[in-house]
């Protein structure tokens, strides 16, 4: 099992390091500067629950219908209503960019209270505000869940998480945002990953496509292109975008100790180092005896523990690795050692303390 597990890292990492060296299509490392999408949050109510929405104790959820029931001409007192099917709830949507009056975007709805589910609810007409205070979007529409949660009886069961779900589509765009992409002199194509090389790759390749001098890299994240002609600025972005460069990328590793998850990319190098790992385990099993008083005795009958303690330590071998050693000599040494992915983390983090190991160790 151990093994199967450094085999597993180890195919990752030899993956990783036969793909640093492919080229990727621009517009799948980067974007242009104006292009991004804008964040949406709104609060409304869920209606139609069977009796899981909020209870007494949320009084915001009391004080929304009352209001809501208001506007249509109803009054009731809030100390006489129960809103057990009804669920106060935070909506939360991504207005993409480019999107006109009209478009349809999808909304998450997630519980504000203290409802059991939202499963089988409809959530009401909601607007949608961005940070400017202005609403782009209303949402209305029947919740999916993608969970459930049952019970009765002393004993409950719950699939997924039964208090957020989705509306595909459940939001109308009202409000157009304004895209701008350039100043009608040149645009910013911004890398995902800033690195020097990547951009002077991509600087590289466009002045390969669109011609000498059209480009030049400003920074290690953004490289400036020249608009020629405004009116051809979709083919421009559509050409560029297509084109194959070469990504660069920082030699890294990156450590989940509460999983033991470690990835390890490809391009990171070894000093001169020697490595030995062990683990000392140490059990201590209880076992219950019945103590019998011999016949005609006056000894009582009496129960005794008796405890085990066993030690036991690995004897693991001392691997040396020599300059300019690679990430995959190194698994293949780990895996000589028998090592779990939970050692191997102890090692990477002794190995960056002692400056063996040339990469930027990242833990999670």
């Amino acid at each position: 099992m151990k093994r199967a597990l450094i085999l597993t890292i180890a195919t990752c990492i030899l993956g990783a390091t036969m793909a640093a060296a492919q080229t990727v299509r621009l517009k799948d490392v980067a974007t242009i500067e104006g292009e991004r999408g804008n964040q949406l949050v709104g609060y409304g109510l869920v209606v139609g629950l069977d009796g899981s929405g909020d209870t007494q104790q949320a009084a915001f959820t009391v004080q929304s219908v009352a209001n809501m029931l208001q506007k249509f001409g109803v009054a009731v007192p809030v100390a006489k209503m129960k809103v057990k099917n009804v669920a106060a709830v935070m909506v939360t949507a991504n207005l993409p960019p480019f999107v006109r009056p009209g478009s349809k975007i999808d909304v998450m709805v997630s519980s504000l209270g203290d409802a059991k589910t939202l499963q089988g609810g409809t959530l009401l007409q909601t607007p949608l505000q961005a940070a400017d205070g202005n609403v782009y979007a209303v949402s209305q529409g029947n919740l999916s869940i993608g969970g459930f949660a049952a019970g009765g009886g002393g004993g409950s069961v719950t699939k997924n998480h039964p208090t957020a779900g989705r509306i595909p589509e459940g939001a109308i765009v009202e409000r157009e945002v304004p895209t701008t992409l350039t100043d009608g002199k040149s645009l910013n194509v911004l890398l995902s990953n800033p690195d020097y090389a990547t951009a002077a790759s991509v600087a590289q390749a466009i002045n390969a496509k669109v011609g000498a001098g059209s480009a030049s890299a400003i920074d290690a994240g953004t490289v400036k292109v020249a608009v020629s002609d405004p009116a051809n600025l979709v083919s421009l972005i559509a050409d560029i975008g297509e084109l194959s460069v070469t990504q660069s990328t920082v030699a890294k590793v990156i450590v989940n100790e509460r999983t033991g998850t470690v990835i390890i990319g490809g391009g990171v190098k070894l000093s001169p180092v020697a490595l030995a790992h062990g683990n000392l385990s140490v059990e201590i099993t209880t076992q219950t005896q019945v103590s019998q008083p011999a016949p005609v005795s006056t000894g009582q009958t009496a129960v005794v523990q008796q405890k085990n303690v066993t030690a036991t330590e690995d004897s693991n071998k001392l691997m040396t690795l020599n300059t300019g050693n690679t990430l995959e000599e190194l698994v293949r040494g780990l895996n000589e050692l028998k090592v779990t992915p939970r050692d191997i983390i102890a090692i990477l983090q002794a190995l960056k303390q002692a400056g063996a190991l040339h990469a930027e160790l990242e833990i999670i």
